[in-house]
């Protein structure tokens, strides 16, 4: 089961607020609502729960030794159908999806030149992802978007730093 997280700083205030708790699903809902409640002055009722489900998301976590990610360079000048495509896809493969995150850099040397770094728990995670029929066709239409073939660097993670 995927964590899930909810961050004050997603939600506008005059506090500025920068509490973010992430767990399973129930006990994130149940930390948020105290947290609104005690610190922030809300009313625990069905809206402020509402609201607060509505907020909720997976939460991304660093790759650890012997999880693997894929670095992906590609240049395209339709950046946006790209990323467009993507969130298809995302859609598409749904809960079948083993990505636990992708970050899509653009160059600043090079126009219209990307490099997208995605994790994954583990090699064999990733070629599942990979040989789901939702992602074959997604590479055939980012294919048609981008300028030439993409480099794929397919990479065991030995060590993460956080600094």
């Amino acid at each position: 089961m995927p964590r899930i997280m909810i961050d004050c700083r997603d939600v506008p205030s005059e506090s500025g607020c920068t509490l973010a708790i992430s767990g399973e699903r129930d006990e994130v809902l149940r930390a948020a609502v105290a947290h609104a409640v005690d610190v922030h002055g809300h009313q625990d009722d069905p809206e402020l729960r509402a609201a607060i489900e509505s907020g909720l998301r997976e939460a991304a976590e660093l790759p650890t030794p012997g999880s693997f990610v894929q670095l992906i360079e590609f240049s395209t000048r339709r950046i946006d159908e790209f990323e467009q495509t993507v969130a298809r896809w995302t859609a598409s493969i749904g809960g079948a999806r083993t990505a636990r995150w992708a970050m899509t850099g653009a160059d600043r040397d090079q126009p219209d030149r990307f490099l997208q770094l995605v994790a994954f728990p583990d090699y064999a995670a990733a070629m599942a992802n990979s040989d789901h029929p939702a992602t074959g066709e997604f590479a055939g239409q980012l294919r048609k978007l981008c300028d030439g073939d993409a480099t794929f660097h397919n990479l065991d993670v030995r060590s993460v730093t956080t600094f």
